[in-house]
């Protein structure tokens, strides 16, 4: 009986067996089939992986955007354009010697006449005064400004001297305006004139500082770098490399690591009344590395750098199994267009370039895979799993 049973599985292991080499010999009979075909369709010509269609498919006559090859020229040709854009905004943003305060519209303005505390209300008295009743009203003076208030058409009243327009003028200007004005009616005024309190002119700072918000501009220069100190400093999630600047619908982006490095000293970027700045957070400049590479990711940029070989680097490098590296792609999207350019990194000095050539916030870096590997993914989708198991079965003793 048991040698029965044994006999009865024997045969049922060697019948099946006969059965899976019959059903591989079929599978690799049809892919002998398949194969041309497919192989004529992978291997013609290695075509570049990544193919541009239009949205709605039916714009089969737009061009696709143009193939452009990484070289030495190009990255020099890129890296002049770069200096030239950033030398224009520079010379429109940098100020060596900054004006004096204007008194604008809103300010208050602080008057004595010397020797005639009745000019002034009372507020202020002669230099015979008691010390110590000139403190407290000093005192008073901080605690609330009194002044004479700029209007909206940029005059202030004051006694004997009538209307003056001040708006537009330094503090000496006004000054001796004022002087002139009483010297018709006073021998030889002693006039001190100042700007009290600061309300014509603001600027707003936002982002990744401290304290964003609204910056008064006063008698000290407002520079880029005093505005960013009086909000507190940047943050550490600060993308120094990107401050954008918005002017009268104008906007200029500013790299602050980029001018130490040109010896320019970032103090000399002037804010003008009504200026935005937006200081961006590092997490908005990414790089976006996918397709045939160990490890797809999106990097972050070093304070706006990071090279093609980096962000490869990073990644794990293109992959020794699938990719291809006669097609490593750049997309870059610009305000006029779409760009591409292609790496082949089997070249030589293809890694001097490829560390030559600088990334930008949003590219996308892409590695196509080999026509090999094309090959092996479309046929593991006409025969999913069939074929592995086939061979497997053949496979057995």
């Amino acid at each position: 009986m048991h040698a029965s049973i044994t006999q009865f599985l024997t045969r049922s292991r060697r019948a099946a067996t006969v059965r899976a080499r019959a059903w591989a010999s079929l599978l690799l009979a049809g892919a002998t089939l398949v194969l041309p075909w497919l192989l004529g369709s992978l291997l013609a010509g290695c075509a570049p992986a990544i193919h541009f269609r239009s949205p709605d498919h039916a714009a089969a006559d737009d061009p696709a955007p143009p193939t452009e090859m990484i070289t030495e020229q190009l990255i020099a040709e890129e890296r002049q354009q770069h200096q030239v854009r950033a030398n224009e905004d520079l010379e429109q943003l940098l100020v060596p010697n900054p004006p004096a305060y204007a008194i604008g519209s809103g300010d208050i303005v602080a008057i004595v006449v010397w020797d005639h505390p009745e000019l002034t209300g009372g507020l202020v008295t002669s230099a015979n005064a008691d010390p110590a009743v000139s403190a407290a009203a000093a005192a008073s003076a901080n605690a609330t400004p009194q002044g004479f208030v700029v209007d909206r058409q940029g005059r202030i009243q004051f006694p004997l001297a009538g209307l003056l327009a001040v708006e537009g003028l330094t503090e000496e200007q006004a000054r001796a305006l004022l002087t002139s004005r009483l010297a018709r009616y006073l021998a030889h005024p002693n006039v001190t004139l100042r700007v009290q309190a600061y309300r014509s002119k603001r600027v707003y700072i936002d982002g990744e500082v401290k304290s964003p918000g609204l910056q008064a501009i006063n008698d000290i220069p407002m520079t880029l770098v005093e505005a960013i100190n009086r909000a507190g400093g940047l943050l550490p999630t600060a993308d120094q490399s990107r401050i954008e600047l918005e002017r009268d619908k104008v906007h200029y982006a500013i790299n602050l690591r980029d001018l130490v490095q040109k010896n320019i000293n970032p103090g000399l970027v002037m804010l003008a009344p009504g200026d935005v700045v937006r200081v961006h957070s590092r997490d908005e400049s990414k790089v976006f590395v996918s397709g045939e590479v160990v490890t797809p990711k999106a990097l972050t940029m070093h304070d706006g750098r990071l090279t093609l070989n980096e962000a490869l680097g990073e990644s794990g490098g293109i992959s020794p199994l699938s990719g291809d590296a006669r097609q490593v792609y750049v997309v870059r999207k610009t305000p006029q267009r779409t760009r591409v350019f292609q790496l082949d990194a089997r070249i030589a000095g293809s890694l001097a370039m490829a560390e030559a050539f600088e990334l930008q916030p949003k590219d996308v870096v892409y590695v196509a895979a080999t026509p090999l590997a094309n090959w092996n993914r479309n046929l593991s989708l006409l025969f999913p799993g069939a074929l592995t198991s086939a061979v497997s079965a053949a496979s057995r003793p």
